[in-house]
């Protein structure tokens, strides 16, 4: 039985990979990028915009920009009175949300297929007459900075992540967290704001998504009714610093008042998310640390029970992408031994080839991950406007997966030894506060 199930479950994952998704993209005058994707399976359309703007795209001094605006720009519009934007939207049986990252921010609504228009309108609506004054940058000032105070400031390893990227970037923005500072977020003015609005929320500097049970020559009428008119901005050009490569290791103690047991981290820069070698940096991760039967797992929890809690993960960024390995200890283990359980992990990647059961395994769980991104329409959705804005090629949502299916046992070996290798490494004591005073 096991000999059989092996072959059929990669057969498996091949055909359902196989699966393309249609759509069609063009551009409006004014640059903004337009995708539609059809789908009539159920009576539900998804109306999203992302746009080119996240965390690093501000000045000294003013960090925190783009997520702060993911909450402004839900206040209110010219035409929708402040604090009505979600009431319109449930009631209507619709649900919507937004996110951001260092490099985009993303907009969506979902609703009923009758509803398209309604979520083109309020899409058109944020970009064209969002209402910016001082009662809503007063407003979402406080928001922002509780939700700063419960996710990361008041959260066990809430601040893990920014001190890894103050360690591993000194010019970069992606050295400041997407959240920005208390600081800054207080010391932002209106002018600040409404410049900011100005450069970055733009239709040629976006792009709009429709996914769903459209008509589509409808759904591209109603797009140039509400977005043709929108005026294009100026370019945006960006020029971030590069960053000096790490060569020598570096090892730094940090606090967290929130935490009873320290994290021990070796944590790594790597490449941005487009470069081949990132996409190898995720099979490394998953290789190391995906399930209970992954090699720091088995191995540090469940074998030799040292550690609660193991991990490896890419971050994968536009720029550059950081990669961590971490531990939290059980009973009286010390990060010494965790340190080198990890490291010997990692230099087993760097200098001997994965086995080929672990290599098959590796392509299955992709497969597997690949159709999972694919198999709703706001998944699709996303992905489309990913691929489109950060990457350049609308197309990765059916190819991708040929990028890992090509990946091989030599090449894991060569990355790793190519990113992960002791001297390019910072390693992280991450600490409850008071070991500070011991």
């Amino acid at each position: 039985m096991k000999n059989s199930l092996f072959p059929l479950l990669f057969l498996f994952g091949v055909h359902l990979g196989a699966q393309e998704v249609m759509y069609e993209e063009y551009d409006l005058d004014n640059g903004l990028h337009v995708i539609l994707h059809n789908d009539e399976s159920a009576p539900v359309v998804t109306t999203s915009v992302m746009y080119h703007v996240g965390g690093k795209d501000r000045t000294e001094g003013r960090t925190g920009f783009a997520h702060f605006f993911e909450h402004l720009l839900f206040e209110g519009t010219k035409n929708i009175e402040r604090g009505k934007w979600f009431e319109i939207v449930s009631s209507n049986g619709g649900q919507n949300n937004a996110n951001t990252t260092q490099d985009r921010t993303y907009y969506y609504e979902v609703f009923p297929s009758n509803n398209l228009e309604l979520g083109l309108w309020l899409e058109s609506e944020r970009m064209l007459h969002p209402v910016i004054d001082q009662t809503g940058v007063d407003t979402q000032q406080e928001v922002v900075k509780e939700e700063k105070r419960l996710r990361y400031n008041n959260r066990p390893y809430g601040q893990l992540l920014t001190v890894v990227g103050k360690e591993l970037f000194s010019k970069h923005p992606y050295k400041d967290p997407n959240i920005g500072y208390m600081e800054d977020l207080d010391a932002a003015t209106l002018e600040d704001v409404k410049a900011y609005n100005e450069k970055y929320y733009v239709p040629n500097n976006a792009v709009l998504v429709i996914a769903g049970n459209i008509d589509v020559t409808q759904t591209k009428k109603w797009v140039s009714s509400y977005f043709g008119p929108i005026p294009k901005g100026a370019p945006v050009t960006r020029n971030y610093p590069k960053e000096d490569p790490i060569t020598t290791e570096r090892r730094i103690q940090a606090y967290d008042p929130n935490i009873q047991i320290p994290a021990y981290v070796l944590s790594y820069r790597t490449p941005g998310f487009k470069e081949r070698d990132a996409y190898v940096l995720e099979m490394i991760s998953t290789y190391l640390s995906d399930g209970q039967s992954s090699k720091l797992y088995k191995k540090i929890v469940d074998d030799q029970k040292q550690a609660l809690q193991v991990g490896a993960f890419n971050i994968s960024q536009e720029d550059y992408g950081m990669y961590l390995v971490f531990a939290l200890p059980v009973g009286e283990t010390s990060g010494e031994v965790l340190l080198e359980e990890m490291e010997e992990e990692v230099a087993k990647v760097r200098n001997e080839l994965i086995s080929e059961r672990d290599h098959q395994k590796l392509l299955n769980k992709f497969e597997n991950q690949f159709v999972n991104s694919n198999s709703s329409v706001a998944g699709i959705a996303n992905s489309l406007a990913r691929y489109h804005l950060l990457y350049g090629d609308t197309e990765l949502i059916n190819k991708e997966i040929e990028i890992y299916r090509s990946i091989t046992r030599e090449e894991i070996k060569e990355v790793a030894n190519k990113y992960l290798r002791p001297n390019q490494r910072v390693i992280i004591d991450y600490l409850p506060k008071d070991a500070q005073a011991n």
